[in-house]
């Protein structure tokens, strides 16, 4: 039976101690057992089942900040159990609606003035509702058509407190399979994200800066910000409307549509990463619309980040690296991109060449064009995520390019879901050539 939501700063503090305490006896008492040593993976399996339950039922209540922390799992997969990972990916796709009269009021605060005084209408039911907000379509009085993007309220003010107990529940809890310094450096990298998503003035900010950079980009369409229906907590944005990706069928969208949607994309992505070095940092589903002729509609600007030049560079290299199959140069590089503890032995070149050779598929020659729709890397990811644990002690979370990994497996979704079958290498080979990089990927 699901209880009703908390949004009350003592509530959600007291909710978030229950589960914390919860988790905490469990693993005493299951360390008391003296079970690490000898205990049977089905054992392991079982606990760590009942804790991402009754973590992930506890954040599920919440909203706000904790039931971001999906966006944790998909960026910390290998250092999470994947009982974990799995059960709070879940939480990206439960985000029960928040009753109107609270988005009223929300709406009325923020922008000073009442509802029909803002808008000649706002529909009631939401168009979208997610971990922080909700998005309700409405008009302007001057007939405008409009979404409006409302965050739920008390989430910005307790955004630090809940990830501060969450990341106690994890720790009390052995579920963090990382030293203490990148837990540091990954929880404040969330929190810093997190922030600069629940400040919609940035957002604003985040989308001109978009429409500027892809302004001269054929097909691709970014949705005007409304500055004077907007706030820190608002954001009203002029509606444009695509297909969502379970519409884009086979009669309406031919192949060479789809893969032209394929390019579009790509070229979004590389151009974000390698030419402007700002990314957008949640490509799921529904921050993509379609059109038969071809047109990407893009929103949902909140996960924006900039990336130092030092990291595009690192980056570019170890793609250039693993691609000439030159694993000594790829160790090093990963040293400098902050994904490989710099004082650990170099990595063995097999553990390398295995990974290089499940990724590279969709650019090796022999291959293409790649038929995305059948593709099954994830299959072939998930089979070997074991051999991962035989070389944590080697490796850490690569806070500064986190997001760029998170990118590229959305991407990857995306482009799977939609069935795009095309010829990507060169268009790779043109983004590595850049100034940045050193070598040729040939």
């Amino acid at each position: 039976m699901s209880r009703k939501p908390v949004t009350t700063r003592t509530g959600r503090f007291f909710r978030l101690a229950g589960m914390t305490g919860s988790v905490a006896s469990s693993y005493a008492a299951r360390k008391a057992r003296g079970l690490f040593s000898e205990e049977s993976e089905e054992s392991r399996h079982e606990y760590y089942s009942r804790m991402a339950e009754e973590i992930v039922d506890t954040l599920g209540e919440l909203k706000g900040a904790v039931m971001k922390v999906g966006q944790i799992a998909s960026q910390t997969q290998d250092f999470l159990p994947r009982e974990l990972t799995d059960a709070l990916q879940r939480l990206q796709k439960e985000a029960p609606a928040m009753e109107f009269a609270v988005i009223r009021q929300q709406i009325e605060s923020e922008l000073g003035d009442s509802l029909e005084n803002l808008f000649a209408s706002v529909d009631e039911t939401p168009y979208a509702a997610a971990s922080i907000g909700q998005v309700h379509a409405g008009q302007l009085l001057d007939g405008r058509q409009v979404v409006i993007k409302i965050q739920y309220p008390g989430v910005d003010r307790s955004c630090d407190s809940d990830l501060r107990q969450l990341r106690t529940a994890l720790r009390l809890g052995g579920l963090l399979k990382m030293p203490k310094e990148s837990v540091d450096d990954l929880f404040n990298e969330v929190r810093d994200r997190l922030h600069e998503e629940l400040d919609y003035e940035n957002e604003a900010r985040n989308i001109h800066q978009f429409a500027q950079q892809h302004g001269g980009d054929d097909g691709i369409l970014i949705p005007e910000a409304i500055p004077e229906r907007s706030s820190r907590r608002v954001l009203t944005m002029e509606k444009v409307e695509g297909d969502h990706i379970s519409e884009v069928t086979r009669e309406r969208y031919d192949q060479d549509t789809i893969n032209a949607i394929g390019h579009r994309i790509f070229r979004t992505m590389a151009d974000g990463l390698f030419r402007h070095r700002c990314i957008h940092g949640d490509p799921h589903a529904g921050n993509f619309a379609y059109r038969p002729d071809g047109t990407v509609v893009l929103y949902d600007f909140g996960c924006v980040k900039t990336l130092r030049p030092s990291t595009v560079a690192a980056y570019r290299n170890c793609i250039i690296d693993a691609l000439n199959e030159d694993y000594a140069a790829l160790d090093q590089h990963l040293i400098h991109l902050g994904a490989r503890v710099e004082d650990h032995p170099s990595v063995d070149p097999e553990y390398y060449a295995m990974w290089r050779n499940i990724l590279y598929q969709p650019f090796a020659p022999e291959n293409q064009p790649y038929d995305f729709g059948q593709s099954n890397l994830h299959q072939q990811v998930a089979a070997h995520t074991h051999t991962v644990f035989k070389h944590l002690n080697a490796f850490k979370p690569p806070v500064e390019s986190i997001l760029i990994d998170r990118m590229i497996a959305g991407h990857y979704w995306m482009m799977k879901r939609l069935g795009v079958k095309t010829d990507f290498r060169p268009l790779l080979e043109e983004y590595l050539a850049g100034d940045e990089g050193q070598g040729s990927a040939h």
